[in-house]
């Protein structure tokens, strides 16, 4: 739906200050809690790609992409010059280095940058010249071969793929795409209504009478579709994904427009998508994020707060009341990101 786009993208919050409310932890377990990294800006960061403890990316409003190769001790602004009317909601990295990322937005809005120098520079390899396409997010299955999510054109959602490493992409008519719902759509929400693992890749769907959960095993040419279990309306859905291999997944969502209620708002599957189970114990809240951190270990966020589940999403914790878009994980590291410029790293206490 347009209109929850457009609020999504005006909307500024109210800032929450982050706070570490802990809880007792399963043994072996130790308590999450996330550190504050300043960023020195007040952009609202959808865009996260973590690499390493020491190398992240985000990207957000305004243009603006900041990349740190010091822990998040110091970033370095290195958005493309000419992109500072427009929006990121996604960025994946490769290394320190490389890196390739999407503004959203409706027909030109809607484009891929690709930097190969650390963003000292940037080639626009991508621009949407579909009035009815909304690229959401993207998401690479190895270094070559990414893929990026439109809502439906002519009632079917949009693929565009990469062999190259984003240098150039081609649109993947609907042939091996099933059939839209009537108002259903996906979410910019955090980068991660599209994700993979292997050569596999998943993307969610909210806004219509169920949310749904698709995927493909050819590298986007053909996908399945899956109803899920998680409460679907105008604003409300799936709105993260997370795999840890190509069987085990978590799905989080809720509604975007009542962020404090949130039920049956997260799901995990152990078939690679093919099927759906509610979480035992939810969030209940509106969460925005997903990743797995460390075996069974997940995290979900969201204006609210920031949950742990231990067991691979089946239940979830409570540990923190700042407010996060996007989570990432990376080499044993966790980053979050969102509004007014807020960007942090994730510690286990004991």
């Amino acid at each position: 739906m347009r209109s929850l786009r457009r609020l999504s993208i005006a909307a500024v919050g109210l800032i929450v200050l982050a706070t570490t409310g802990g809880f007792t932890a399963g043994r072996g377990n130790g308590t999450p809690a996330w550190s504050l990294s300043p960023t020195g800006v007040t952009v609202r960061f959808r865009g996260l790609a973590a690499v390493s403890a020491s190398v992240a990316w985000v990207a957000g409003t305004a243009g603006t992409v900041l990349r740190t190769t010091t822990g998040g001790r110091s970033w370095q602004s290195v958005g493309p010059a000419d992109a500072a009317a427009l929006q990121f909601r996604d960025i994946e990295a490769f290394d320190r280095d490389h890196a390739v990322a999407l503004t959203i937005g409706e027909g030109d809005q809607s484009r891929v940058y690709v930097t190969a120098n650390g963003g000292r520079s940037w080639t626009e390899t991508f621009r949407n010249d579909e009035p009815a396409a909304f690229y959401d997010c993207m998401t690479f299955l190895d270094r070559r071969h990414g893929l990026a999510l439109s809502d439906p054109v002519d009632g079917k959602f949009r693929i565009l793929a990469t062999t190259d490493g984003g240098h150039s992409w081609t649109v993947q008519y609907g042939a091996g795409m099933p059939a839209a719902l009537d108002g259903e759509f996906a979410f910019a929400a955090s980068g991660t209504c599209l994700v993979s693992s292997g050569h596999d890749a998943w993307f969610a769907s909210g806004g219509g009478s169920v949310s749904r959960v698709f995927r493909t095993t050819n590298f986007g040419r053909t996908w399945s579709v899956v109803d899920s279990p998680i409460p679907s309306g105008a604003s409300a859905g799936i709105y993260s994904l997370a795999f840890r291999d190509p069987w085990h997944g978590i799905a989080v969502g809720g509604d975007f427009a009542t962020p404090t209620v949130a039920p049956d708002g997260s799901a995990t599957t152990r078939t690679g998508g093919r099927t759906w189970t509610v979480s035992r114990t939810v969030p209940g809240e509106y969460r925005s994020g997903s990743a797995w951190a460390r075996g069974d270990t997940a995290l979900a966020v969201g204006p609210t707060g920031s949950d742990v589940s231990f067991d691979g999403g089946r239940t979830w914790r409570p540990f923190d009341a700042g407010s996060f878009d996007a989570v990432d994980c990376a080499g044993g590291a966790c980053w979050a990101s969102g509004e007014q410029g807020r960007v942090a790293t994730l510690r286990w206490g004991h």
